[in-house]
């Protein structure tokens, strides 16, 4: 104010006022710009692949790729199908459909997607993609079953072969999924054990349905008799555990064990992670009941090899991500590509696009390998879904 006190000084402070009323205006706009461009940064998503480098060129155990051409014998081209006799599987996933009329009354031109010769909104990819999801499973594994758990009020109706849909009663808006997926497996197995002396025993995968199988996973129960559940395991301190595969033994003391289990994740995941409920909680609270056994060593995360541990009275096999959860990369070259013997590849968060082009590009080459390949020369891609 001194600066401009009387009004002899007025003429020459006028100047001085809108050129800084024209600074601050300038820094505004240009702040709401970089602002706007970091929105348009974080919407901006390819409608197609971007083929980079594959990631591992050179490593051993590799897969070594040229383009979507596979260089190296893969798991898959070096031997067929085992089949593990007496191993019945059943994955069993937790998929619901959320009120489409909600949805349609937001939904814009933008909101379709096209992926190869066909288009979809947001309830049709999701279908898709539960669909190529049994697609891979009846490839890789045609003597097993699929089991959808889902929303009773859910207009979900299925008509595949080997395929059922199971109701179960829960929460299943978006924020709760996550919480609702565990009580649901809890409910699945409680009532399997009710009808084990009249069933016929299945083993039982419980898996994301972004996931593709790529090998005959009896081979899991065949070699390691003596588990009671699996976990798949990464080496990172904070998230070491994801919950999209758990394997259970189909006999009533693997049942009852793994389900006292899970009730202990969800009592975990209730009390101390409900505000990671949309995402991440049932991972930390797996962890947490992992971690907290004084018994467990958490330096057998640091090797990608299966190893097994008695964990609060249940006997868990702990098998490598790397071979049973593997994901692609966003921003190749950040893993050290992909193992040769991978089994599972799970299409996380926005890859999910990547899966319905996999399965495209595997209806019309018939090679898991070249697949594979596509698959790991496709880490840029920041997809529509």
């Amino acid at each position: 104010m001194k600066l401009c006190s009387g009004w002899r000084r007025l003429v020459f402070c006028l100047p001085l006022i809108f050129f800084l009323h024209h600074l601050f205006s300038v820094m505004e706009l240009h702040q709401e710009s970089r602002v706007e461009d970091r929105h348009k940064k974080v919407r901006n998503k390819f409608d197609h692949l971007v083929l980079g480098p594959a990631a591992g060129q050179g490593l051993h155990n590799r897969l070594q790729c040229q383009g979507v051409k596979a260089l190296n014998k893969t798991h898959f081209s070096a031997s067929s199908n085992r089949g593990y006799v007496g191993e019945n599987i059943a994955f069993v996933t937790v998929f619901t459909i959320y009120n489409s009329s909600d949805m349609s009354k937001t939904s814009g031109s933008s909101d379709v997607t096209t992926v190869g010769n066909s288009s979809y909104n947001k309830v049709e990819r999701s279908i898709a993609i539960l669909n190529v999801f049994i697609n891979f499973i009846q490839v890789a594994m045609p003597q097993s079953n699929v089991v959808i758990l889902s929303d009773p009020a859910s207009d979900l109706s299925i008509n595949r072969d080997k395929v059922s849909i199971y109701p179960i009663q829960g929460e299943y808006s978006r924020d709760k999924l996550m919480l609702q997926r565990i009580r649901s497996y809890i409910a699945f197995l409680e009532r399997k054990l009710e009808d084990h002396s009249r069933d016929h025993m299945h083993n039982y995968i419980f898996v994301d349905s972004d996931i593709a199988v790529f090998d005959d996973l009896g081979q899991v129960f065949h070699d390691y008799p003596n588990f009671h559940l699996a976990l798949t395991f990464r080496n990172n301190k904070q998230q070491p555990l994801n919950s999209g595969f758990i394997a259970v033994r189909g006999t009533y003391d693997g049942m009852s064990r793994a389900k006292v289990f899970l009730q202990q994740v969800l009592e975990v995941y209730i009390s101390k992670y409900t505000s990671a409920s949309r995402m991440l909680g049932d991972q930390l609270a797996l962890a947490w009941v992992v971690s907290s056994d004084t018994s467990f060593d958490a330096k057998g995360f640091a090797k990608a090899q299966p190893f097994s541990k008695e964990i609060k009275g249940a006997s868990v096999l702990f098998l490598p991500c790397a071979i049973y959860n593997w994901t692609p990369p966003e921003g190749a070259g950040q893993f050290h590509g992909m193992p040769l013997d991978v089994k599972v590849v799970h299409f996380k968060g926005s890859r999910k696009r990547l899966m319905l082009e996999s399965w495209n590009f595997f209806s019309s080459s018939s090679s898991v390998a070249d697949m594979l390949c596509l698959i790991l020369s496709s880490g840029r891609t920041k997809y529509d879904f």
